[in-house]
């Protein structure tokens, strides 16, 4: 299966998502957080790493 992954999503929830293998098209983290993989400062709170399918937001797939 092909997923598409968009954003600065943590490397360890990629991981989980593609063990698990979910029948969506991907996961996105929106905006550009502080403290994601890839942007300076300091993380606060959790992020909240969303699923899609047919190109439209489906809910949370998980909180990181």
């Amino acid at each position: 299966m092909r997923y598409v992954v968009e954003g600065h999503v943590p490397t360890a929830v990629i991981a989980t998502f593609l063990d698990e293998e979910p029948a969506i098209d991907g996961v996105a983290l929106p905006g550009m957080p502080a403290g994601s993989p890839g942007m300076g400062g300091s993380k606060r709170g959790s992020f909240a790493i969303h699923e899609f399918d047919d190109g439209q937001a489906s809910g949370v797939y998980a909180e990181y």
